[in-house]
């Protein structure tokens, strides 16, 4: 049985990239962590609060908008050693399924387009709720989170250390927090 209060929020929302996150975090040196994300991007949501696994999500990064709070890391990481931003200026995500799971979680599967490569990425998301804002903006919230290895995107660049291991790990974890306002 559908949940009425999830209902009610069934419809098109655009992602509120103002209020919204999207970034990640990868493994430095073998020994520390490095954050970063991306200004400039946009998206879109279809929400079926009646059937979730109707639902939708669209989104496209512009590349160019990294942001690790190091202009030269985010120099080399636009350059051809990792996205080459000049011939791939966009990443995209398409989702391809929904599934809703205990209480507030849910599973946003999709296409994940970096570098003219594209694969499979299942986000888990918590739904954290939904609001008018004081302008009247009907808003829903969603934290999610996702793991990928960047060289199955062909994102292989690395530098070996003296003490042995690699200079930039593998793995990334990705980090989503969206607010989305539904459309007029």
């Amino acid at each position: 049985m559908a949940n009425p209060d999830l209902t009610a929020l069934t419809g098109d929302y655009t992602i509120d990239t103002a209020h919204s996150t999207i970034g990640f975090t990868v493994r430095h040196a073998m020994v520390t962590n490095v954050k970063g994300k991306f200004l400039d991007f946009s998206g879109s949501l279809h929400l079926d609060g009646s059937e979730p696994s109707a639902s939708t999500a669209s989104i496209d990064v512009k590349m160019e908008s990294i942001d690790t709070g190091s202009a030269d890391r985010d120099a080399h990481l636009k350059s051809a050693d990792f996205f080459k931003t000049d011939e791939f200026p966009t990443m995209t995500f398409r989702s391809t399924s929904a599934q809703a799971l205990d209480g507030d979680d849910y599973r946003i599967t999709g296409d994940l387009t970096i570098l003219g490569t594209t694969k499979p990425l299942t986000i888990d998301l918590e739904f954290n709720g939904a609001a008018k804002d004081p302008f009247g903006n009907e808003r829903v919230g969603f934290e999610g989170k996702a793991e990928i290895l960047r060289s199955e995107w062909g994102l292989t660049w690395n530098a070996a250390l003296e003490t042995g291991g690699v200079l930039v790990s593998d793995k990334i974890k990705l980090i989503f927090d969206i607010s989305a306002i539904r459309n007029a």
